[in-house]
Parts: C-alpha cells; structure tokens; sequence
C-alpha cells in the first residue's frame, strides 16, 4: 500500500513523503479499511515538526481520521460487514491505502454521504460535539481558532446545541471571512483589543464556555473574559510552546473553572463516547441537520501541501485527501 510518512522531525515538508509500505492486518478486536478518503488536522503538523506525544515512532504516518469501506474483520469482531462504507477514528496511519482501527471507533456511514463528507467526521466533528457536552442552551460560547476546521465545526454545532451569543478569535484580518460564514456573530482578531471587544460585546459579564487550542499561550485572556462561573477548555496546543503553570488566584476570584480535553484520550479510555458522537454527527450530516464542506485534494502525493497550508496558517475550514 501508498502511505505518508514523516522520516524525521521538521519544520516543513522536507522530511515527508510517499512510500510503499506492507499492507497491516487487524488484530484481536480491530478492522481494516480500505481507505477512500482521510482528513488533514493541525495535529499532523504537530507530529510532523516533533511535538511530544503526537508521533509514537519514526518513520511515523499521520492520520486521524479515515472514511472507506471495510477491509477485514480482526479475530473478536463480526462486523460491520466486508465492503460496508465506514467512518473511523484511526489516531495515526490514516493517511494510507489501508489503515487498521479498534472496532469500537468505527461507525457506519448513512446513505447519501460521501466518503470525503464523512472523512471530516471522526476527528474535527466528532472533536466538536464532544467538547460541546459542557455547553448549556442560551450560554455564550468564545471559540480561538474560529477559521479553521474544529473552529467552523463548532460553530455549526453550537447553534445546535442552543448556544446565545457565539464569539470565535482569529489570527489575521484574512481569516475574518471564514469564520463569519460559519456561523459566528463576530470573529475577533486576536491581539491587542480582544478583551474589551468581548466585554462590549456581553455587557462586561465576560464568557460562559470558552475553548481554547492555543496551550496555554492566551489562558490569562482567557481568565479575563470567562464570566462568573464559566468554563475555559484547553483542547490542543498549536501554538507548539511549552504549556504555562496555571495561576490559581483568577481561578478562585472569578469561580471560574479550566479542563482539558483529549479525543485521543476519549479514544483510549472510553471508546463508547467517541463512538456515539461520530453516530451522532455522520446522522446529522445525512439528516442535513449539519453541513461539511471540505477542501478537498486528489492523492496522497498532496497531503504535505495541506499540512503545510494549515502549518502557514493559510488554509481556512476542513482539508480531505481522496484516495
């Protein structure tokens, strides 16, 4: 089979390629799928430049999310049936001919969706629905991040789940678009200016649920606009810098609260819920209750392009490589 790999650590592409690798076989309780499309996620390009904890081995391939048909049935597993279209969370190897996942992170895809629609299900989506269990109908929502892929899925999701005022931050002025097409009332450049914006924009109370995939590298702000009570949700580190200690003192004076979130976590300790969020999503895409609108791209041969979009901070929304 064709799979990407990362040789090495590095800063860009120069380490990346297209290789030729023996098909794997599933396991005691996982399936192999023959992939047909996979989704390109920022946490690529944090394996590919060396982050701890993203890339377990090297050479390493990417990939956490995968949609195709179903390949082989591991010893434990009576289904789903060989050729059934299936979605997966696959964590690595996914940008690949061939990748193997646990049974219980495999859902069925409906009818009437595409594998390069339901590629964008098993991580980006599925990050988005599970992270949005904290949200409670007519709370007020502040998304970093808003233009990029798990940003313009929350959007779309939040309005779901019955969110009030929607927020999202973005880096740049050229991002701006992106995020207010998908559904936010205002999208907020980052930098100087963000806390009063926000506090005009909720009368000085501040934010019920913030989320936040930056680190730790704008957590003060963050304890700065979450309003009395509310919750700020660490769920990634893109920024790549070293993760702060968190001051305590803001935590006690404004009875607010931060966790953190992991769908790799989720994936590891309690499958179940991954599971039925990605059930969740893939039925609301087919309901056209939600909508996905991925950029796709044609072979393995440009996934490092993608990545690299993502890595450049030029590419808005979801990226899906056809296979």
């Amino acid at each position: 089979m064709r799979a990407l790999l990362f040789d090495r650590p590095a800063p860009d592409a120069g380490a990346t390629r297209v290789a030729d690798l023996e098909s794997p076989l599933p396991g005691h309780g996982e399936v192999a799928i023959d992939v047909r499309a996979a989704g390109v996620n920022f946490i690529d390009v944090m394996a590919r430049r060396g982050d701890p904890g993203y890339a377990t081995e090297w050479p390493f391939v990417p990939g956490l999310e995968v949609a195709g048909t179903v390949r082989a049935l591991g010893a434990g597993v009576d289904g789903p049936a060989i050729g059934t279209p299936v979605a997966a969370f696959t964590g690595s190897g996914g940008l690949a001919e061939v990748a193997v996942v646990r049974a219980d992170l495999v859902a069925v895809i409906p009818e009437g969706l595409s594998f390069e629609q339901a590629a964008a299900a098993p991580g980006t989506l599925t990050t988005a629905a599970l992270l949005l269990n904290r949200l409670q109908p007519g709370e007020s929502v502040l998304v970093h991040s808003a233009a990029g892929g798990v940003g313009q899925a929350l959007a779309s999701l939040a309005r779901l789940r019955g969110a009030g005022l929607l927020l999202g931050t973005v880096g740049g002025a050229s991002r701006v678009q992106a995020a207010e097409k998908a559904g936010y009332d205002a999208a907020l450049i980052r930098g100087d200016g963000l806390v009063e914006a926000v506090r005009e924009r909720t009368g000085g109370r501040g934010v019920d649920l913030i989320l936040d995939p930056q680190g730790t590298e704008w957590i003060d702000t963050d304890l700065e606009l979450v309003a009395p009570g509310g919750r700020i949700v660490l769920f990634g580190n893109a920024s790549g810098t070293p993760l702060a200690p968190l001051a305590l003192g803001p935590l006690f004076g404004g009875n607010a609260s931060v966790g953190g979130f992991s769908i790799r976590g989720y994936s590891a300790k309690a499958p179940h819920l991954v599971a039925a969020a990605l059930t969740d999503v893939l039925g609301k895409l087919a309901q056209g209750a939600l909508t996905v609108d991925p950029t796709v791209v044609d072979g393995l041969d440009r996934a490092a392009e993608a990545q690299q979009a993502l890595a450049d901070g030029r590419g808005n929304g979801k990226y899906v490589v056809r296979l």
